[in-house]
């Protein structure tokens, strides 16, 4: 039953209109009185994290609307109500706001006054707050009103939390939700229309000719927000953001899975990357803890995806290499046949490993890029750099053909740090990442072939945080750094190494050879007390394996399945 009531008219509070100095207003009109007034952020993102229904909803409102003389309320806890309100909000074009219990101060919260009691006319709610910045002067109440804290100088419409008796209250004709679980309510309010922006008429009716309560006053429909796109955490908790987002025109991309990384989706990339908005909004709980999402909000908005799609290396893909130099066929397969011919032979063997593995199988190349010398050479390192200019034919053919790269470094008496930079401009492409060999970094008195190198995590991790800067510099999809390793003593202080950085996926290169049976012994030796978190490589040897592995083999008995199979 609607029950539209006209509370008396009581003295106002005495809040001041908040100055919002974040964003830039839209929409603006003389006719202050009957017109919503959108407002566009200023950042280029912005992030709505309140973990509290009232004030996720307050928040939205305060960083999207300026004015709104009306708006649409539903309770806090009642998802049913909520997705009724969302449906009135979108097509009214107005804020949903949540109204709920006033957060009681902890203990340990600073107070510089005594709390008021909870019954108290003196203590305005967030909510309260948020209707006096907005000029509201009258709010529709969809669902149970008990206990409801709203000013009595509002005009309350109270609605039953029905599709049909919403309709006829707002005079818009609203759809019913397609299912009555709550885990799709978010999806569906996502993808309402929200209509333009019209002359002030009788609420604009847009799906519907009902006519609309006397209580609810002609309106304005605001401009919408043309330069900015949301993304959302799809559940129940974001659905009066969502709405409100809606209601200001913004399109909203859900992020399905649980994550909260738009790098995960790639209909989410698609969808920023084809937006032709520059601003991003992210709603939900869960974006507040999301290490470097500014990162992986504008790399998803470039629109560059790896090799087998996305922006994330190892959740979806399986990499399957082949090893070696272009300038000879000594150190690898990969140098016994041109560019062309190692695009051709590297889909080759990665082709039977997709019947094998529920992940999209990729190509890669392992590129020695500077390899280990026997003498020191002009510089005394005893390593000879290929030239980035090269390699690069070599990477934009595995490019075009759908491949990963990782450049290999065998850096001598240098250290990797100073090598890798010299293949910064290779480093940069999207589909390149980097490769750390320490069998070949040696101390000022070992020789190649006479000692095996080693190098310290410290070394490692400053490799990480560099490689990581500038991926996050140049809006890269995150970036393969593989280290090898066949000794524990080829990685000192392992433990140390550092994982915190998104940006860079670390996976450890097993490089065992020989007897089945020796190498399960390496991969074990290798995997002991690893650091959590790294991914894994296995290398099949062509000619010191006694026997390699068929893919069959590789992938039902190496434990656990490696992200990355080499050959060599």
């Amino acid at each position: 039953m609607i029950r539209p009531r006209r509370l008396p008219a009581a003295a106002a509070l005495v809040v001041g209109i908040l100055a919002v100095t974040a964003c830039t207003p839209s929409g603006a009109s003389e006719k202050a009185g009957t017109t919503t007034v959108t407002m566009s952020p200023d950042a280029g993102l912005t992030v709505l994290a309140d973990t509290d229904e009232t004030a996720a909803s307050v928040a939205t409102s305060r960083a999207l609307f300026e004015t709104a003389p009306l708006v649409v309320v539903a309770p806090a806890g009642a998802a049913e109500a909520q997705n009724v309100a969302a449906r009135a909000a979108v097509a009214l074009g107005v804020p949903l706001l949540i109204d709920g219990p006033a957060a009681v101060p902890t203990a340990g919260d600073a107070q510089t006054e005594p709390t008021p009691p909870a019954d108290s006319t003196d203590a305005p709610t967030p909510l309260d707050d948020e209707l006096t910045r907005l000029d509201t002067t009258t709010a529709v109440v969809v669902g149970d009103a008990a206990g409801t804290s709203l000013d009595e100088s509002l005009t309350v419409v109270q609605v039953e939390a029905t599709v049909t008796a919403a309709s006829a209250t707002i005079g818009h004709t609203l759809t019913e939700p397609a299912s009555a679980d709550p885990a799709t309510f978010a999806a569906e309010i996502a993808a309402l229309e929200a209509t333009t922006a019209t002359e002030a008429t009788d609420t604009s009716n847009t799906g519907g000719t009902s006519t609309p309560s006397d209580d609810i006053p002609a309106l304005e429909r605001p401009a919408p927000i043309d330069d900015t796109a949301a993304i959302a955490i799809d559940g129940a908790a974001q659905l009066a953001s969502i709405a409100t987002a809606r209601s200001a025109g913004i399109p909203v991309h859900l992020l399905t899975g649980g994550s909260a990384n738009p790098q995960a989706n790639a209909s989410v990339i698609d969808a920023l990357h084809a937006s032709k908005t520059d601003k991003t909004l992210a709603i939900g709980a869960a974006f507040g803890a999301e290490p470097a999402l500014d990162w992986k909000v504008r790399t998803a908005r470039s629109g560059t995806q790896l090799p087998g799609g996305g922006q994330l290396l190892f959740e979806n893909h399986q990499f399957v290499a082949i090893y070696g130099t272009p300038t000879t066929s000594v150190l690898g397969v990969l140098g016994e046949q041109d560019a062309a011919g190692s695009v051709e032979r590297a889909r080759q063997v990665a082709a039977p490993f997709q019947a094998l593995s529920p992940k999209t199988v990729v190509p890669m190349f392992e590129i020695i890029a500077s390899v280990a010398a026997g003498g020191p050479g002009d510089d005394g390192n005893f390593s000879n750099e290929l030239s980035p200019e090269s390699l690069k034919p070599w990477i934009d053919a595995a490019a075009d053909a759908g491949i990963y790269v990782v450049i290999d470094l065998q850096p001598g008496r240098t250290d990797f740090l100073t090598q890798a930079k010299q293949y910064q401009s290779l480093l940069e492409l999207p589909n390149v990442g980097l490769a750390l060999d320490p069998e070949w970094r040696l101390a000022p008195d070992q020789r190649h072939l006479h000692d095996i190198g080693s190098v310290s995590a410290a070394e490692v991790n400053s490799v990480t945080h560099w490689l990581a800067d500038l991926t996050n510099e140049k809006g890269l999809p995150q970036k393969m750094l593989v280290v090898h390793q066949f000794r524990p003593s080829m990685l000192t202080d392992r433990e140390a190494l550092d994982l915190s950085r998104p940006e860079i996926g670390m996976l450890l290169h097993v490089d065992g050879q020989g007897g089945q049976p020796d190498k399960q012994a390496t991969w074990a030796n290798i995997k002991r007390d690893a650091p959590a978190g790294v991914a894994w490589g296995w290398k099949n040897f062509y000619d010191e394996d006694t026997p390699m592995l068929t893919p069959e083999q590789t992938m039902s008995k190496v434990h656990p399945t490696p992200e990355l199979i080499t050959y060599q």
